[in-house]
């Protein structure tokens, strides 16, 4: 496991709950608007690792001050010891949030079976059809699908997500989504930032006016019991 990434603390990762950030090195697919290409780019490997003992150390001097620890990438399950690792955090007395793209659903289970992650944010990327064209790579979206069901019915604290790239998602296709996560606890759309991306080609897309994701939010309000914009300011 390479852990490339720390955030000593924020405020809005992990919600209801003051957390660091870790970011793991390494993923399987390849969106384009990816925000963290050092985390998925061959090149990002050869990048300083933080060692696994100098979180620990600070999470042990962080108790009573910090609840909860994000583990974000890449893709955390592409590692096989990440299970191991959520155990040894959750030791230390820390609540833990995953965040996941979903395609792992059988280490994915074994976290949730063995209550490994306190809160799950799975990125629900596309409609299924159109998943191979958003990820850039070849995969099986059935993987998805057993990945949101595990999710919905695990008993454990959850979350989908889509972050609304103009150039790949439009409105029947997040309508496409909200059927398929449907009836989920909780769904975020997310805004799309054109920087830093791992296809620059993708700075030049202009992001969908706030107007639209008012308009979304309504139109999707039966497929979860919550429904919530991030990335802009909401009235």
């Amino acid at each position: 496991m390479l852990i490339k990434g720390f955030v000593p603390l924020s405020l809005i990762d992990y919600p209801g709950k003051l957390s660091c950030i870790l970011f793991l090195y390494g993923c399987n697919i390849r969106c384009p608007y990816c925000q963290n290409p050092s985390l998925v780019l061959p090149e990002g490997a050869k990048t300083p690792n933080i060692e696994k003992e100098k979180v620990m150390s600070f999470l042990e001097k962080r108790k009573g001050k910090l609840e909860g620890v994000v583990i974000s990438g890449g893709e955390p399950c592409i590692n096989p010891d990440l299970p191991e690792f959520l155990s040894e955090i959750r030791s230390h007395g820390y609540s833990v949030k995953l965040d996941t793209n979903g395609l792992w659903p059988e280490r994915l289970k074994k976290i949730l079976d063995e209550k490994l992650a306190d809160y799950i944010a799975m990125d629900v990327k596309a409609p299924l059809g159109k998943y191979e064209k958003v990820v850039g790579v070849r995969m099986d979206s059935n993987k998805i699908s057993q990945s949101i069901e595990m999710i919905k019915n695990s008993g454990i604290k959850y979350e989908f997500r889509t972050t609304v790239v103009p150039k790949l998602l439009n409105e029947e296709d997040l309508m496409e989504i909200g059927r398929t996560i449907q009836i989920a606890d909780a769904y975020y759309l997310q805004q799309f930032e054109p920087r830093g991306l791992l296809d620059p080609s993708f700075e030049l897309v202009q992001p969908y006016p706030e107007e639209f994701f008012h308009m979304m939010k309504k139109k999707m309000a039966p497929f979860a019991k919550k429904i919530g914009i991030r990335g802009m300011r909401q009235n």
